[in-house]
């Protein structure tokens, strides 16, 4: 698969929310959208084209923007794809992928613990590596380290 097959599949679904279709070494290319069209192009993307599996979802803090990145897989094409969309920093969600792709679940909730990125109606956004009630958001660039804190260490004698 290139990527004009994407561009091809994608276009008359998405129109002008299908940002652009760009080659991506080893994939079948990198798919840009609106976030208002992030349903509609995962729904394409496991229907149509057959990307069944989603294999990571990250974010990156860009300051002024956040984005959002999706690595599908296709076994009938054995190649991955690339999703993305921007979000503005001060209104970061976008819909949730884990209706379409159950294995998005635990990845969008390390998105939002670590990137502060909101997955509309995802079903158990809650805390996956920090703790219950941590506030901050570490993988912001706006995150500032803090002073090393002395832990009390507990020995187990066995």
């Amino acid at each position: 698969m290139q990527p004009q097959d994407l561009q091809r599949a994608l276009a008359p679904k998405l129109g002008e929310r299908l940002l652009g279709v760009e080659p991506f070494a080893g994939t079948a290319g990198r798919v840009r959208f609106e976030r208002t069209a992030a349903l509609e192009t995962f729904r394409a993307m496991r229907d149509d084209l057959g990307f069944a599996h989603c294999a990571m979802v990250g974010g990156i803090d860009w300051v002024e923007t956040r984005e959002v990145l999706y690595v599908l897989w296709s076994d009938g094409a054995r190649q991955y794809a690339l999703l993305s969309t921007t979000v503005p920093a001060n209104d970061a969600h976008v819909e949730t992928a884990s209706g379409v792709w159950p294995s998005a679940n635990w990845h969008e909730r390390e998105a939002w613990e670590m990137v502060d990125i909101t997955f509309d109606h995802h079903p158990d956004l809650r805390h996956l590596l920090m703790p219950d009630g941590y506030a901050f958001h570490p993988l912001l660039r706006s995150f500032k380290l803090h002073e090393p804190e002395e832990l009390e260490v507990k020995v187990r004698h066995v």
